[in-house]
Order: C-alpha cells, then structure tokens, then sequence
C-alpha cells in the first residue's frame, strides 16, 4: 500500500524503518496517528532512519579501526635496520686528542670500568625508563658496583678516588644516561660530601658506610618554590628546642627525595637568621615528599617537593659545620666541577652515537657520513669536546693543587654547558628523523641537558659569580630603583 502517496519501500524497506518507531504495521497505518499528520511524521522519522544508519555504519568503520590501535610498536631492527639503536651502545671515538694520556693508570682503570658497566647494564634500559619516567630500583645494585659513590671521602667505606678520577667517573656515566649520572652526583657529591666536610665524626661513621654501598639513599635540599637562585635567601626555619630542632618549611626541585633515606635540608637558625644543615630520616613525623610530574628532561631522576610541618630533628643529626651559607658554597663549589663534566659526557655519548649512525644511514646510494656538510658538523662537535675536556681536566688539577676558585668553577660549568648545547643541537640536526626519537640517544640528551644547564647555577648566575670575582663588583641585586624620576 502507500501512506499519503509514498510507498513503503522508501522508508527503511517495506516501512522497516517507520515500523520500529511503532506508527506503521503490516496492516497499515497506526490508528494512534491522525491521517493528516502522516506525511510530516513519515518525512521526520526518515530523517532519523538515515542517521541512525549513519551511526551504525560509523560504528562498524571504528570499530574497523579499533582493530588496528593499540598494536604493538614495530621492533626497532625492523622498522628501522639501517642504523643501531643506543640499547646497544656505540664505542668510544671522542678522545680525538688522547687526553686519556693525562690520566693516571687509576683512573684509565676507573674509566674503562665504569664505562663497560654502564654499557652493558644501563644502556638497554635506560630509554624504557627515561620515557616512563620512573627510577630502575633493580640497576642500584649495578651502579654500586661502579665503586664511585663517595667519590674523593677516604674511609668509612668510600673510595677516596682523585679528584680527577671522580670527575671522569660521572663523564663516563653522564655519557651512557645523564640521569643516572644526576642520581649519584646528588646522592655523592651534595650529600654525602656535606656529611664528610661538615658532620661530626659520629654522623660519618654512621651515615657514609651505607650510602657508599648505595644501601640507603641520600638527598640534599636547598631549593625552595621562592628561592632558586637567590638561595641564601631560604625561607625554612630551624627552631631550637630541648633535645634537639623543629623544622619548618618547604623545598622543591629535589632529586632523589621521593625515595631517600637520608634528607640533607638546610634551614634558617631562627635565633642567629644563618644558615644551617640538619639530617632528617626517611618517615619522620611531618616530613611530605611527593613527586614534580611532567618534566621534559632528566624523567629518570625523580624530582621532590619536600614539606616539612614540624620536623623534630634531634641534636645528633644537626651539621654543627654549617654555620653559614659561606660553608654551603664549600659544597657547591666541589659539586659544580662535577656537574661540569656532566654535559662533557653528554656531548662524548652524542658524539659517539652520531659517529656510527652516520657510517650506518645511507641515503642518495651513499653513507651520511660521505657529504661534506654532516662531516663539518661532526668535525665541530668534536672540537667542542676537546676543547670542553681540557677546560674539566684543567678544573680538576687546580682543585687538587689548592687554587682553584669559586669563579673558575662557575665559568667552566657555564661555559662547558653552553658548548655542550650547541653540540648536542649539531648531533640533533645529523640524525634527521631520528634525531627526535629517544632511542637514538640525542633527542633524549638534547632534553637531559637542559635542567643541567640550569641547575647548580644557571649560565647567568655562574658568569656573574666568575664577573664578579674578575672585577671585584657584584651584579646579582639590581640597583636599588629610585624614588623620583629625573624624567
């Protein structure tokens, strides 16, 4: 039959789809509906047949596509079989200029050592984690082994490396995975070393022994969410009471903090406004730490907000050698020619990638490495790299021979991190696509050293602590700003 001129076979088929909303039958039209409203009705509802057959043939096309998300990444030899992953890790080929020689044979043995170990048990791992952004608790084991945590400390189970040999220890480790090399650093060279150059004796015979084996954990805070730079300026407090300190306050952008054992914090003594350091153990009532999340670089480190809300920290566990901010700075200057040698190994491991991808990559019937310009780039990344370990290297010697000064370090960390910028920028550009990809090493170093860059000093506050010691005129507080404009 038709309804009001139409046949039934335009809607849905034989009034299929009329039917299911109830209005029409096998016997025709339903008696609820006036005569005179068909028409209408019959054209809305084959309106809404068609969109729901949209929907449904929608439905069956995701569906369709559902199938094919949430398949498993290609194996990287598969998708990619010109070149060779970082997972396994590319030989050394930065010493162009055999600055090795100027090693002792203690330290050639600490290097290949460290170097062997971090290849064969961080390299294969140390991607997955990196994009995870969480710690590989199962590798501390592998990095006590490393024999470097404690760095120069003699006894209490330390290994009283040279100064030298301890600064070429974090290069080779910064080399393979520079948050790995950030964990001892802040573990070891903060610390630790605050434990050893301002504890008592009782503090180092009972702390030092375990955080040498990597047992127990240590980190250091001195940053707060006010105060960055500007750190003697810090805002938490240390009340003295009976037996003992009540701490109070915050930190933040602390390294290893989510899980230390050990909390070196330091606080302002309410009762003389100076600084002053403090031992506060893992689980002490009022301590919070929780995790920074989202950061682009260093993602292994896991970074802390620490909130202190009435920490008692008995007299034993009070630093009596930090009396002044001027007793941090001893710490800091020992610490800051190690973080430069932090981006030297960056730049080494970019290096070396590059060098073998280069051989590897073939494009236009040639390897990369045979066009002019890439060997340019290479050529330049190298220079930095000699000239940035020389620069460490003679760092080191003056440290060991009493003469270094706390503008020397300053100005090799600055300038060694602004070299170490444009070399791994070189080696990012050399990689092309892969440039971008943390498997390959560079992405992951380009975003690792740019936290390096900024802590421990900024490249501006490190060059001013060298101006001013060069010209005797401090420039960190800017002139007071006048009342009255001459205007």
């Amino acid at each position: 039959m038709t309804i009001s001129g139409y046949p039934r076979k335009e809607f849905g088929g034989g009034g299929g789809g009329v039917r299911r909303f109830g209005l029409v039958s096998d016997s025709g039209l339903s008696s609820s509906v006036a005569p005179q409203h068909c028409c209408v009705l019959l054209r809305v509802l084959l309106l809404l047949e068609m969109a729901i057959s949209s929907t449904e043939k929608q439905d069956d096309i995701s569906n369709d596509v559902n199938s094919q998300i949430g398949l498993p990444a290609l194996d990287l030899s598969v998708a990619f079989p010109q070149a060779t992953p970082a997972s396994v890790f590319p030989p050394s080929a930065s010493d162009y200029y055999h600055y090795n020689d100027l090693l002792t044979p203690e330290e050639q043995d600490l290097r290949r050592k460290v170097r062997a170990i971090m290849e064969k048990e961080v390299a294969p791992v140390m991607t997955e984690y990196w994009e995870k952004a969480k710690f590989p608790f199962q590798l501390i084991p592998k990095l006590a082994t490393l024999g470097v945590a404690g760095g120069t400390i003699k006894g209490y189970g330390c290994p009283g490396l040279s100064f030298t040999g301890s600064a070429i220890a974090t290069a080779e480790i910064a080399r393979v995975d520079a948050s790995c090399s950030t964990f001892i650093l802040v573990h070891s060279s903060l610390a630790m070393l605050t434990i050893d150059l301002c504890g008592s004796e009782a503090q180092k015979q009972k702390y030092l022994p375990s955080l040498a084996s990597l047992q127990t954990i240590a980190c250091w805070g001195l940053t707060e969410p006010d105060f960055g730079s500007d750190a003697s300026s810090l805002r938490t407090t240390a009340k003295k009471v009976d037996g003992g300190w009540i701490i109070d306050g915050q930190k933040r952008w602390i390294g290893n903090s989510t899980f230390a054992d050990v909390l070196v914090i330091f606080a302002r003594n309410t009762t003389t406004n100076q600084i002053n350091g403090f031992i506060v153990k893992k689980g002490a009532p009022g301590l919070k730490v929780t995790k920074i999340e989202n950061k682009i670089g260093l993602r292994i480190v896991q970074n802390g907000d620490i909130v202190l809300n009435k920490v008692f920290v008995p007299d034993e566990d009070y630093l009596s050698g930090v009396k002044t901010f001027q007793d941090t700075n001893k710490v800091l200057a020992v610490s800051r020619v190690m973080v430069a040698w932090q981006p030297i190994g960056i730049s080494m491991g970019v290096y070396d990638m590059c060098h073998r991808y280069l051989k590897e990559r073939k494009q236009f019937g040639a390897p990369l490495a045979a066009f002019q310009i890439n060997q340019v780039k290479l050529v330049l990344m190298l220079g930095n790299i000699q000239a940035m370990l020389l620069v460490g290297w003679r760092l080191c010697k003056l440290y060991e021979s009493g003469k270094m000064t706390i503008g020397q370090a300053s100005m090799a960390k600055a300038w060694i991190t602004l070299k170490a910028r444009e070399t791994v920028s070189l080696g990012r550009e050399l990689l092309g696509g892969n440039g971008i990809l943390s498997d390959f090493l560079v992405a992951k170093a380009f975003c690792d050293l740019e936290p390096i860059y900024t802590y421990e000093g900024t490249y501006d506050i490190n060059s001013m602590i060298a101006g001013r010691e060069v010209t005797g005129v401090a420039s960190f507080k800017p002139a007071a700003l006048r009342q009255h404009s001459r205007m």
